[in-house]
């Protein structure tokens, strides 16, 4: 019963709400206007699936399975690349805090660290007025970790992917770097490795931060639409064009 609850309840609040008065749309053009009735009845529809976690983790799952975690790690520093950063937020030891998917990444880069010894090397800047720094807040928060200073790089002005490889290939080349382990999000792996390709670095990537879970099992609830898998389904088809704008341009 409660799962049959909160499918019903799904469609209360949006993105479901939207789903349902569109759908309430539909049903009256359709005695008038029949043809933008039609038209109306498959953006909806689109917009539906865009917003089931079906739709949004089969999209999000193919980029996250292109590269597997590695059972062990090779190379000589690891390579973190931020994923967003709220500036004037409160920490433990200062202000400013990395988003959910950098700190995601962060985390796993602290225990690789644990496990090998190798310095860590964070990209990324400030990407807009109101955001915080990425690279900076997580060298205060690497140090606040346990993580000794000699072993933190910080590449703190890169705003995109492209420059988070352009600018960490110069810094890699000026410390004497050669074999990075790259660390983001799995499902932004296989677009760090094309920039970092095209960066004239080659990487093993040890991708972090998943959406999907590793075994598929269908329910009910994956057809319920929610705010989460319209994050999801953006995320994924971002990523799609940002291979597709790698490669082309």
């Amino acid at each position: 019963m409660i799962y049959l609850i909160k499918f019903i309840y799904s469609f209360v609040l949006p993105p479901g709400l939207f789903v349902v008065l569109l759908l309430l749309l539909v049903l009256w053009l359709w005695k008038r206007q029949r043809k933008p009735a039609v038209a109306l009845l498959a953006i909806t529809l689109l917009f539906y699936l865009s917003a089931t976690q079906l739709v949004s983790h089969a999209l999000i799952g193919s980029l996250e399975k292109r590269y597997p975690q590695p059972s062990e790690v090779q190379g000589d520093v690891i390579v973190v690349l931020g994923g967003g950063a709220t500036s004037s937020t409160p920490d433990i030891d200062g202000e400013g805090n990395l988003s959910g998917a950098a700190a995601n990444r962060l985390l796993v880069a602290v225990r690789l660290h644990r496990s090998t010894g190798l310095p860590i090397l964070f990209s990324g800047g400030q990407v807009f007025s109101d955001t915080g720094n990425e690279a900076n807040i997580a060298k205060r928060q690497l140090l606040g970790l346990g993580v000794p200073e000699e072993a933190i790089l910080v590449e703190n002005r890169s705003l995109n992917t492209e420059q988070n490889a352009v600018n960490t290939a110069e810094l890699l080349k000026e410390k004497g770097y050669d074999s990075p382990v790259l660390v983001t999000s799995a499902f932004h792996m296989p677009r760090s490795v094309l920039e970092f390709n095209q960066a004239g670095v080659k990487v093993q990537p040890y991708p972090a931060d998943y959406w999907t879970n590793g075994r598929f099992a269908f329910y009910p609830g994956r057809l319920a639409p929610n705010a989460e898998s319209v994050q999801i389904t953006g995320l994924a088809l971002k990523e799609y064009l940002g291979l597709l704008a790698a490669r082309i341009l």
